[in-house]
């Protein structure tokens, strides 16, 4: 399933089949591209030539690169989202910790096969703040999972928000750590991620049938 890509960053959203075609080439082009020379290294210009696109229907949609990475991180989460739901109606995840092991895989599944999310992850190393003004990336994606976690399980304890933000920053550090052990991510670290992941929740977090 692919995500159409956010409102948020673009300057005008595509309406038309042919305009949301044009933006998604140019946030695949992005994703390629940002593999290739890094954030650093990207322009507008050569996103416009690998997304067959003329430089001016880029400004039509985004003011600058930044922009354009946001819009696919935007992009990169919903679609994390939607596979994890996918897994979890697939495979009936009728507790918490199916859902818990389901949302660590498909983090690590996305890091293997999409485009450019090794490199960007959910933007921080553009900024910090780049999914949301206030909160910080990995507390926007927290708070996603929890609601969605809440919406099928009866989640209980102290604190629970602030839980589920440790176990995404701690996840998200030592699944960076395995990527930059092993290209394929080394099985160790990422064995020992879940045990530690699950360990914690075990303690602060519990769920009433």
């Amino acid at each position: 399933m692919t995500a159409q890509p956010l409102a948020g960053p673009l300057r005008r959203v595509p309406v038309q089949g042919r305009s949301v075609a044009r933006v998604n080439r140019m946030l695949d082009a992005c994703a390629q591209l940002v593999d290739e020379v890094g954030y650093d290294g990207l322009t507008t210009t050569l996103l416009a030539e690998r997304a067959g696109v003329a430089i001016g229907s880029v400004y039509q949609f985004f003011p600058d690169k930044r922009a354009i990475v946001q819009a696919l991180t935007l992009r990169n989460l919903e679609a994390y989202l939607h596979r994890l739901v996918d897994r979890m109606e697939q495979e009936e995840a009728a507790d918490w910790w199916g859902a818990v092991d389901a949302a660590i895989d498909e983090y690590i599944a996305m890091h293997r096969s999409v485009p450019g999310f090794r490199t960007l992850h959910f933007g921080d190393i553009v900024d910090v703040h780049l999914l949301d003004d206030e909160r910080d990336n990995n507390a926007v994606i927290a708070g996603r999972l929890a609601a969605l976690l809440r919406e099928r399980y009866e989640i209980n304890g102290e604190r629970v928000d602030f839980v589920l933000g440790i176990a995404v920053e701690a996840a998200d550090s030592l699944i960076k750590m395995a990527f930059r052990r092993q290209s394929d991510g080394d099985p160790e670290i990422l064995a020992e991620a879940k045990t530690l992941i699950r360990d914690y929740l075990h303690r602060h977090v519990t769920v009433g049938q």
